[in-house]
């Protein structure tokens, strides 16, 4: 239902564009999520974006270097990230959670039904 790419490794400073292509429909009822979960930590959430695509929300060490996006005529939603740090370092997963108004923010991982496969961002020093 999600597939995610797009990782890779980057120097400390760099930047990466997650993309995660979606099935579902309607894609516009769909919040969706990006999460990560780096080396011998739990997952958490990174950035979020509403079904309409107006609304998005972030972990606050994220703020100002993430952005994220979608695209509802093809179903992608994507991650731009910028001023990678070593910390960002983790798999990074795309979900999706459907919502009854396109406006609804989702950030709990138990909320989200659909997850994608994981990409690995690598943020070296």
């Amino acid at each position: 239902q999600l597939q995610a790419s797009g990782g890779g490794l980057v120097q400390a400073g760099g930047s990466l564009r997650l993309s995660c292509a979606a099935s579902l429909q309607p894609f516009s009822h769909y919040a969706m999520g990006w999460f990560r979960q780096g080396p011998g930590k739990e997952r958490e959430f990174v950035a979020g974006i509403t079904g309409s695509g107006d609304i998005t929300y972030y972990k606050d060490d994220v703020k100002g270097r993430f952005t994220v996006s979608r695209d509802n005529a093809r179903k992608t939603v994507y991650v731009q990230m910028n001023s990678l740090k070593p910390e960002d370092t983790a798999l990074y997963y795309c979900a999706a959670s459907f919502t009854s108004s396109t406006r609804v923010r989702v950030t709990a991982s138990s909320a989200f039904k659909y997850w994608g496969q994981g990409t690995q961002v690598t943020v070296s020093s």
